[in-house]
C-alpha cells in the first residue's frame, strides 16, 4: 500500500465515515440478537476494519445514550460482567432509515456509475 493511501485511510475523514459504518453494523446485528463489545470487535475485524475496545465501548455507549440500543440483564448465571446490548424500537426504525438511504446511496454510486450514467450537472 503506498503512503498516499495509508495518509487517507488514517485521516479524520475516513474515520469518520467508518464510525458510521461500524454504527450500522452494530444496529445491524443488535436486530438479528444480543451483541456486546469484544464480540463486536471479532465481527468488524472478520470484515477488515481495526477497532480498538478504546473506540468501540465509548461507541456502545453513545448509541446506548442516543436510545437506538438497550443493555440487557443476563441471567445470574452468567458471571460474564459484559455488558449485552438489544435494538430498541428507535433503533430498529433508524436501521431501517439507513438501510433504505444505504440502498440508494449504493444505486448512485456503484450502479450508475458501471453503466456511465450519473446525474448531469448544469453547465
Amino acid at each position: 500500500m503506498n503512503n498516499r493511501i495509508l495518509a487517507l485511510k488514517d485521516s479524520q475523514l475516513v474515520r469518520e465515515v467508518l464510525l458510521s459504518f461500524w454504527k450500522i453494523h452494530i444496529l445491524h446485528h443488535a436486530a438479528e440478537g444480543l451483541v456486546y463489545g469484544q464480540w463486536m470487535i471479532g465481527e468488524l475485524r472478520r470484515h477488515g476494519y481495526e477497532i480498538s475496545p478504546g473506540t468501540m465501548y465509548p461507541l456502545l455507549r453513545r448509541m446506548e445514550s442516543q436510545g437506538w440500543l438497550k443493555p440487557v440483564r443476563t441471567s445470574p448465571a452468567n458471571r460474564s460482567r459484559r455488558k449485552e446490548y438489544t435494538l430498541t424500537r428507535l433503533g430498529g426504525q433508524a436501521l431501517e432509515l439507513l438501510r433504505t438511504q444505504l440502498a440508494e446511496l449504493h444505486r448512485e454510486v456503484f450502479e450508475k456509475h458501471k453503466k456511465g450514467r450519473g446525474h448531469h450537472r448544469p453547465g
